[in-house]
């Protein structure tokens, strides 16, 4: 049987090179000098305001010494220097104006000078600990961003679409992971979530990454290469208990679509979350699985095979696959993000727009910017969303555009 070629739309050049340059040049965040000088003349005003109702201007003037300490803690290192010569100037103009020699005086300038000093060493460290651990969390986003599949890609039976972005946090790599096959037996899509994060989750999504990449196409059945998944995970386990590194488990679902003369489409839900069908003229809805099974590496606990669920999947229509970092999305007050009422509302306001092919395709990252905006301004996992296109027989692939990537 022949294998089907898969065409590949790489993602523009461009936006490799927007990734690099956050790489090497990382920037943590500051305050504006906007924000700086504001806060920077209302203490000072405070300060000075107190002092000259209280009589007390040394003494009070001393307090100015809190504008370098906090420029250390949020600011950039040149504002904390400018903060310490305003707080260093500020307590010499307050002595002159006081003759005669006073011991406080000299006690005030001198720790003046002591903190200001220990304030912009404190602001150097704490902007290169930063930038460092920048570097590590951009590093990690990127390769995990090409260890994944690039999207778009279309095969013979579907346009593959969606959007993946990492939490950037102090454990670097997140679990998501997904993967696109062409196959002799149809386009096979994985998507997954392993559990936790870290360096030993992704040597999870490794193996199960790997094991997808080879299976599908050897095992015939979906069920088959399921199953060769769940050997990859149980195998990494083991290693993982030799070398002390807790097991994982990964929720995932694995989906194969067949010839265009066929509009089934089979999948095996491994305790991942329900798809949604986006037809024609029709509100989205998820899709009728049955029984959610357990996750890869969770097998052997229940003594049970997993079975292949068969669903409609018509030619234009669009499947919707996700990670919990859409659907367990949380606003400020800590209510989930409505996914199914956004989803319709989404899709109707594509129906409507000018250009309603374009607005469906980009379907994924209108979800993207809508969960964005829910969850401002933190996002809190990370998240991937695939949007799977039954292409109609019209606008199958030609022999050309499979023989090699775009």
């Amino acid at each position: 049987m022949e294998q089907q070629h898969q065409a590949v739309r790489q993602p523009p050049q461009q936006s490799f090179d927007r990734a690099q340059q956050i790489v090497e040049h990382p920037r943590p965040k500051a305050l504006s000098t906007r924000a700086f000088l504001l806060w920077g003349l209302g203490l000072t005003l405070l300060v000075v305001g107190l002092s000259l109702v209280a009589g007390s201007e040394v003494r009070l003037v001393g307090l100015l010494i809190f504008l370098p300490a906090i420029a250390a803690s949020v600011g950039t290192e040149r504002q904390t220097q400018a903060a310490s010569v305003w707080a260093t100037a500020g307590a010499v103009i307050s002595i002159v104006r006081r003759p005669g020699y006073h011991l406080d005086d000299v006690i005030t300038l001198v720790l003046t000078l002591l903190f200001a000093g220990l304030a912009v060493f404190g602001a150097r460290w704490r902007i290169a600990r930063d930038t460092e651990l920048l570097r590590l969390r951009s590093t990690a986003a990127v390769i995990q961003q090409h260890i994944l599949h690039p999207l778009p890609e279309v095969t013979d039976q579907v346009r593959v679409d969606g959007v993946f972005e990492p939490l950037q946090e102090d454990k670097l790599f997140g679990g998501d992971i997904y993967d696109v096959a062409a196959t002799p037996y149809g386009t096979r899509v994985l998507i997954g979530d392993v559990q936790g994060k870290g360096l030993s989750a992704v040597g999870a999504a490794f193996a199960v990454l790997g094991a997808f990449r080879e299976a599908a196409h050897r095992e015939p059945t979906l069920t088959g290469l399921v199953d060769a998944l769940e050997t990859s995970v149980v195998r990494h386990n083991a290693y993982a208990r030799h070398s002390g590194e807790p097991e994982r488990f990964i929720t995932a679902l694995v989906l194969s679509v067949g010839p265009l003369d066929r509009d089934a489409a089979q999948v095996v839900n491994c305790g991942h979350l329900t798809p949604f069908l986006v037809r024609a003229a029709e509100q989205p809805c998820e899709v009728p699985l049955g029984e959610t099974g357990v996750p890869l590496g969770l097998a052997s606990l229940v003594g049970e095979e997993r079975s292949a669920a068969g669903f409609d999947f018509p030619p234009d229509s669009t499947l919707l696959l996700y990670t919990d970092g859409l659907s367990e999305a949380r606003d400020g007050d800590g209510a989930f993000y409505p996914l199914a009422g956004r989803l319709t509302e989404l899709v109707l306001a594509a129906r409507a727009a000018p250009d309603g092919e374009g607005a469906r395709t980009e379907l994924a990252r209108a979800l993207r910017d809508d969960v964005r905006t829910f969850t401002h301004p933190y996002q809190q996992d990370d998240l991937a969303i695939l949007t799977l296109r039954r292409l109609p027989a019209a606008e199958r692939p030609g022999k050309d555009d499979r023989s090699r990537p775009e």
